[in-house]
């Protein structure tokens, strides 16, 4: 990936970018840019919608309380994004936002919520999901949007696997795993479409863990000696993926 301009604000719109867009914004939208950034008429921010790249903008400012944006040059091209999926077990909400956070600058391309048996809560707000996940592509540099799924059983998602994700290997993170080291396990694997599947607090119940071993797409990972909270072992095992068969190397 490219190196972006750190030092400018970087802004998530909705609308389509291109040369001499004009982006009206609303009263948070602005109130935001000229109230608390301090940014003013002529000032540049960058603008991505996760599909027509990055592009420099300039504000219009259109009174003390309104504004609107102007896009300019193409800073980046649009990339495609990792065909990398990260599954979990939801968590409760400041630890959620956290996680979806860390796996969108870890590099997921989309998230995915699980429902296991030992999951702390099975409602998920998908929009608090996608804002956290705007905030982490703004603040990181991501430009695109990864993927919100809804929530899916466990036992159904395996079910479906083959036929919805055809030729994508899914790792799980298992507890239970009598090695400790991760990269013996992704040792030999091919390059390809990836997912990691990280359980909850609790830890996968037992016979969700001899399914999960007995099927041919899945390949169990130990995460080392130490017990991890969900929300680092989403990073740690993120990492490992990814510099062993991701985007790292």
């Amino acid at each position: 990936m490219p190196r972006y301009e750190f030092r400018m604000q970087r802004l998530f719109v909705e609308p389509d970018l291109g040369p001499g867009a004009a982006l009206p914004l609303d009263r948070a939208q602005s109130n935001y840019l000229l109230n608390v950034l301090r940014l003013k008429d002529g000032d540049e921010v960058l603008l991505f919608n996760g599909r027509d790249g990055e592009w420099r903008a300039a504000i219009r400012q259109e009174g003390r309380k309104q504004a609107s944006l102007v896009a300019g040059a193409l800073t980046r091209a649009q990339e495609p994004l990792p065909d990398l999926h990260y599954l979990f077990a939801p968590l409760k909400h400041a630890r959620l936002d956290y996680m979806a956070q860390k796996a969108v600058e870890m590099g997921a391309g989309a998230l995915r919520p699980v429902i296991t048996r030992h999951t702390q809560s099975a409602r998920v707000n998908l929009e608090r999901m996608r804002a956290n996940a705007v905030e982490a592509c703004e603040q990181c540099g991501v430009l695109g949007l990864p993927e919100i799924r809804e929530p899916v059983a466990l036992e159904v998602l395996l079910q479906g696997w083959e036929a919805s994700e055809p030729g994508r290997r899914l790792v799980f993170c298992d507890e239970g795993e009598a090695s400790q080291n991760p990269l013996d396990a992704l040792r030999g694997l091919e390059r390809g479409p990836l997912a990691v599947l990280i359980g909850p607090e609790g830890g996968f119940a037992e016979d969700e863990r001899e399914l999960l071993r007995r099927l041919p797409f899945v390949t169990p990972m130990p995460l080392g000696p130490r017990v991890l909270r969900a929300d680092t072992a989403a990073v740690a095992a993120l990492a490992v993926v990814q510099a062993v068969l991701g985007d790292w190397r």
